[in-house]
């Protein structure tokens, strides 16, 4: 979402709470100065998009072998 530095200042409250779910970019004379956003939402989209790509038998172990070489 895009907002004017304004708007933005006159409906903060507001925009914070948005800020919760989607980046809030302010604008000054039609240039992009800002970007409000949450600062854990970044973790919490990567850590769910890894789950399940693992297999079951992963390790730490077999895949520091794998990487070395080894069997």
């Amino acid at each position: 979402m895009s907002v004017t530095i304004a708007e933005f200042k006159h409906n903060l409250g507001k925009y914070l709470m948005l800020s919760e779910t989607e980046d809030i970019f302010i604008t000054k004379n039609g240039k992009i100065i800002a970007k409000l956003t949450n600062p854990y939402m970044d973790r919490v989209q990567t850590a769910k998009s890894l789950f399940g790509i693992l297999p079951k038998d992963a390790g730490i172990e077999k895949t520091k072998n794998e990487r070395l070489g080894k069997k």
